[in-house]
């Protein structure tokens, strides 16, 4: 026991070692809880799906510093990481909820024409709409645009108009 106080410490008067042993443990930690949480929680970019990135590393940035005791830390982001997998399984099964924890999708432009009222709810503006065609389609036209959607990621969705024989 003296060998683990000497190593990580206690409370926060803690040695360049003893904080190095503290990241060297949290990041394997880190690491298992990133995985447990799932690939879904890290590739992309929901709300929904960063807030557990953000809170992980609030949380455990505290046990390196040991502003608050470690294995408390660690239980408490165990804890995080679990309530993350089931709000994910929640919301897969049932669409009102994953409508509300997650938003939905809306269509921004379509058959032509912009959708105003939904551009200025989320405060896209047309040239924000231009850059999401240019990043998915790499045109910077319309014309070859049957529909651009907000998706619950944030990001554009692009739906290029089919071509014709003819074209």
């Amino acid at each position: 026991m003296n060998l683990l106080e000497k190593l990580f410490g206690h409370g926060q008067d803690l040695t360049a070692l003893q904080m190095c042993c503290r990241a060297f443990v949290i990041y394997l930690v880190g690491l298992l809880y990133i995985r447990l949480s799932g690939k879904r929680a890290f590739g992309n970019v929901s709300a929904f799906d960063n807030i557990i990135s953000i809170t992980l590393g609030a949380v455990l940035s505290r046990a390196i510093v040991g502003v608050s005791p470690f294995f408390s830390v660690l239980a408490s982001c165990l804890l995080l990481v679990l309530l993350h997998r089931f709000v994910s399984w929640i919301t897969m099964r049932n669409q009102k909820i994953g409508r509300i924890v997650k938003g939905k999708a809306e269509t921004l432009f379509k058959n032509g024409k912009f959708i105003g009222d939904t551009m200025r709810r989320n405060d896209i503006s047309e040239h924000d709409l231009m850059e999401g065609v240019r990043v998915h389609l790499n045109v910077n036209k319309l014309d070859t645009v049957e529909e651009v959607v907000l998706e619950r990621n944030g990001d554009f969705g692009v739906v290029k108009k089919e071509q014709t024989k003819s074209e």
